[in-house]
């Protein structure tokens, strides 16, 4: 089956990019069927998310809150739901019950 060049658009940054006959036949020899969603550059930087434990939040993606336990101000990955409890990472580890242990 001969392969030619293809434009995509990436679904994480919306840029149009190149699916070269060289990277679908790579793929058909891989036994992929998808075609890439993401361009090379989104690719690159989903994968160093992965390496870094899928765990590369942003400063944005923080919110403030005020500890329920101490009262001290603190930070929380979350937005926090009215009504509920927020700890600081100190109090959240004291009363957490113990995984595994």
């Amino acid at each position: 089956m001969a392969f030619q060049d293809k434009s995509l658009q990436c679904s994480d940054c919306g840029t149009t990019f190149t699916f070269s006959a060289e990277e679908q036949e790579t793929f058909a020899s891989r036994g992929y069927t998808n075609e890439p969603k993401r361009c090379p550059s989104c690719r690159q930087t989903k994968r160093a998310d992965r390496q870094d434990g899928g765990y590369n939040r942003q400063r944005q993606d923080m919110f403030s809150a005020t500890c329920a336990q101490c009262g001290k101000d603190t930070e929380v990955p979350f937005k926090p739901t009215e009504g509920r409890p927020v700890y600081c990472r100190d109090c959240y580890n004291k009363i957490r019950p113990a995984r595994g242990r």
